[in-house]
């Protein structure tokens, strides 16, 4: 063998052994630090990445640009800390699930990744994500100490469910579109919302929040729902038509609504058990409403101009005396069939219902029997609001 032979053969076997170790097809397991230190040496690694169940040291992937796989840790109740100081994409899942000490995430330069599912992280406080995650297609994250979501900052998203945070103050993102579903809830009732941006969406659910920014927001190709918050209003000025549902249920705190700019609701619209909101007149311009409409509660106004279209069931309810607007405004709708449904319209009412209740009228109203008619219900207002709910899917 020649001396350039045994030079060259050497170094090309070496080269082959790191090039194997820096791709599989399947998962490496690391089980102390040792094994994670080892990747030092692969720009990219083309595999799965998962942590065993066992480890208790710190983990430090250091190296690695990019990772062609998931990153895993699952049923780890000792682990404390993760952190990769040259990670900058994650090609699938970057999953926590029962990690149940781990308290810091150290990523500096992750700014891809394809979805972030993280559950069942109770001593989670720290993000360290200098670089910010701007691009994933899902991110789901319950159950940790998290303060903020710093360092998380999705400009456009399939999927996002943030739940059971009980620490959580802010939630701050410069999200353009969402095109499945966002769902916020169970997380700090203090919580304030922040997306202003957003210009689109599909589905979108808020439970238990303190306030809710959308001042970008135009079209709602799906439902919204905002159910038990303790805002003291909300407004989406730009928001024109919405493809699906609105509800606004059981918001204790809500003084004011303003959707000035919407004219068409394509399913149902319900306004509900709020128990502040005393005036309806932020809709001036609401037009067509494809579904039923379901007010009741303490309202002493109800005001929806340019309303000429309900598909489905009309039902007001309020303890208020709304009687003159029932009689003036909504019963010659009814009567000219420009409500399709059931007619149900009363003020002062005991005990405010939703749809298919029957009111008990107290005082002069007690005497009206024109407010309500018998009209056959068709067959878009069958389902009533019975089916709103199942409208919000997340």
């Amino acid at each position: 063998m020649s001396p350039l032979a045994r030079f060259v053969l050497p170094a090309l076997a070496a080269t082959g052994t790191a090039y194997a170790a820096c791709s599989i097809s399947g998962t490496t397991t690391i089980e102390n630090n040792g094994d994670a230190t080892a990747m030092a040496s692969c720009t990219t690694f083309t595999g799965g990445i998962a942590i065993e169940t066992g480890v208790q040291e710190p983990i430090s992937i250091s190296g690695v640009r990019e990772l062609d796989g998931d990153l895993s840790v699952k049923n780890n109740s000792n682990l404390e800390s993760i952190s990769a100081d040259s990670l900058e994409t994650i090609k699938g899942k970057f999953e926590l699930n029962d990690v149940r000490a781990l308290n810091t995430l150290s990523f500096p330069k992750l700014s891809t990744v394809e979805e972030i599912q993280w559950v069942a992280l109770p001593k989670l406080q720290n993000l360290e994500f200098t670089a910010e995650v701007k691009k994933a297609a899902t991110v789901v994250i319950s159950n940790t100490q998290l303060q903020s979501l710093k360092g998380i900052n999705i400009e456009t998203i399939d999927k996002i469910d943030i739940n059971n945070n009980p620490y959580i103050s802010d939630i701050s993102m410069q999200l353009g579109n969402i095109t499945t579903s966002l769902n916020l809830e169970a997380n700090n009732p203090e919580v304030n919302i922040t997306f202003p941006n957003l210009e689109w969406a599909f589905n979108m659910t808020f439970r238990n929040c303190s306030s809710i920014d959308l001042p970008s927001l135009e079209t709602l190709n799906g439902s919204m729902g905002l159910y038990g918050n303790v805002l003291s209003g909300f407004a989406a000025p730009n928001l024109t038509k919405i493809g699906g549902a609105l509800a606004l249920v059981s918001n204790t705190e809500m003084t004011n609504l303003s959707l000035p700019e919407l004219t068409e609701v394509s399913q149902n619209l319900q306004i509900a058990n709020n128990t502040k909101l005393h005036k309806i007149d932020g809709l001036p311009k609401l037009k067509t409403i494809g579904g039923a409409l379901d007010f009741n509660g303490n309202f002493t106004e109800v005001s929806l101009p340019a309303l000429n279209d309900v598909d489905g069931a009309f039902n007001l309810q309020s303890t208020g005396d709304v009687q003159g607007q029932c009689d003036d405004f909504f019963k010659p709708l009814s009567d000219k069939k420009r409500i399709k449904g059931k007619f149900t319209c009363f003020g002062s009412v005991a005990k405010p219902g939703g749809q298919g209740t029957t009111p008990t009228v107290t005082g002069a109203n007690s005497k009206k029997t024109g407010a309500a008619s018998t009209l056959n219900v068709q067959k878009n207002a069958a389902m009533g609001l019975m089916g709103l709910a199942a409208a919000f899917f997340m």
